[in-house]
């Protein structure tokens, strides 16, 4: 079924039995374990909260609302680091030739480990937040980091990656701009490139990234059990790349097979990327071009990871795009809550879900996309708050200022 109404577009597939062999492998819970016990050794590491709103869910109409609130994941406002960490420990090891091993993140921290593996300089491009967790990250371990961003990047954010002690280089263009800038940069300065995104010979970080995010999926299984849950049977998941996304469903697949939740992955119609790989529904990623102009600095990528499109194109359930506004509508929701839900502090990209599925749950027009999804009364829906309040200045415009508003013809009497 493809559509679009109220400016939002949707493609959903039909029901069919899936491959989830490349899920299993890459994302199983034993992945996850490993993750999880490599992130526990961090200092101030914590569990994030897996936040209930059940007003809200009584609003809706549905059994349960969820938010696996990553906002203040190690005091980085985002669950970025979780990916970039893990990815510069296997690293790490690969070099120390002891992968596979649990190894104290102490010792990858001695000056032992630097003379083993010499004066490294780990690389990347960046929106903000993968950047940040990036800087973090090599500054803990005592590596150098440069960090390339485009010429769009809000100055907060790039205040943020160099208060970690990365150097940083703004590059004309967009993101996809800054990627292929810092290959051509780290090939010829013999740096490491740490990104979210794969490409030709260029899969196995991309890939230990998407497992560290592995961690705040354990960890929400553990805390569904403890509310008497077995497993969310929706998940609507944010794509910029698509490494999260991959990541959450393939972990979910792993887990439960045929049974995993129904899958809905969420883009801003300003960079569709993966929406456009389905909607083309020839099996290979595709690129979208132009501005990438959207306030979802996270998501504006216009070139899917190919490894983890292997993993949408195959157990992904719907695609949907939407513009700006469900952004913003989503973090006044979050910041607003009905009386005795909790309050969550959601950036652009993190309430993106939110906002797509209240509109999906509030306007008739919808009502065969809400019904196709199958959200009812029965329904358990997860999102995931990926990133906190890390601009500032904009998320002061959108809450306080009613900057990018629901258009006047969308409002709806509830």
């Amino acid at each position: 079924m493809i559509g679009t109404q109220q400016e939002i577009s949707y493609i959903v597939r039909e029901p069919r039995e899936k491959n989830v062999e490349l899920a299993t492998k890459l994302f199983s819970m034993e992945h996850a374990h490993c993750s999880r016990r490599f992130h526990r050794q961090i200092p101030g590491y914590r569990m994030s909260p897996l936040q209930g709103l059940p007003n809200l869910a009584t609003m809706f109409g549905v059994g349960g609302i969820w938010t696996k609130d990553e906002s203040s994941r190690l005091q980085l406002n985002s669950f970025k680091v979780l990916g970039g960490s893990f990815a510069l420990y296997r690293y790490l090891q690969k070099q120390l030739g002891i992968l596979g091993e649990d190894t104290p993140f102490a010792y990858l921290a001695s000056e032992e480990v630097k003379e083993k593996v010499g004066n490294l300089t780990f690389a990347s491009a960046t929106d903000g937040n993968h950047g940040r967790g990036i800087a973090w990250a090599a500054k803990r371990l005592g590596f150098k980091c440069v960090i390339y961003v485009h010429s769009e990047t809000s100055v907060r954010r790039i205040d943020a990656i160099k208060s970690n002690g990365a150097k940083v280089v703004i590059v004309d263009g967009n993101y996809d701009d800054a990627v292929r800038q810092v290959a051509l940069d780290a090939e010829k300065n013999g740096w490491t490139i740490i990104s979210d995104t794969s490409w030709d010979n260029y899969t196995e970080i991309p890939t230990w990234i998407m497992q560290g995010y592995l961690t705040l999926l354990a960890e929400a299984q553990e805390q569904f059990s403890g509310v008497g849950i077995v497993k969310p049977t929706h998940l609507f998941i944010q794509a910029g790349v698509g490494a999260l996304a991959a990541s959450v469903i393939g972990f979910y697949h792993a887990l439960f097979g045929q049974d995993a939740p129904k899958c809905i992955v969420v883009e801003p119609d300003k960079a569709p990327c993966i929406y456009e790989s389905a909607l083309a529904n020839d099996g290979k990623p595709h690129t979208v071009t132009g501005a990438l102009d959207t306030i979802m600095a996270g998501l504006a990528c216009g070139d899917p990871s190919p490894i983890a499109w292997e993993i949408l194109k195959e157990n992904a359930d719907a695609f949907i795009k939407v513009p700006d506004y469900v952004a913003a509508k989503g973090m006044r929701m979050y910041a607003t809550p009905l009386n005795g839900d909790p309050f969550i502090i959601s950036g652009e990209s993190g309430a993106v879900t939110l906002g797509a599925f209240a509109s999906i749950m509030q306007y008739p027009e919808l009502k065969e996309l809400k019904d196709a999804l199958g959200l009812n009364k029965e329904s358990q829906v997860l999102f995931i708050n990926t990133e906190g309040n890390t601009d500032p200045v904009h998320f002061r415009q959108i809450i306080w200022e009613g900057a990018n508003p629901v258009p006047k013809q969308h409002w709806i009497n509830i």
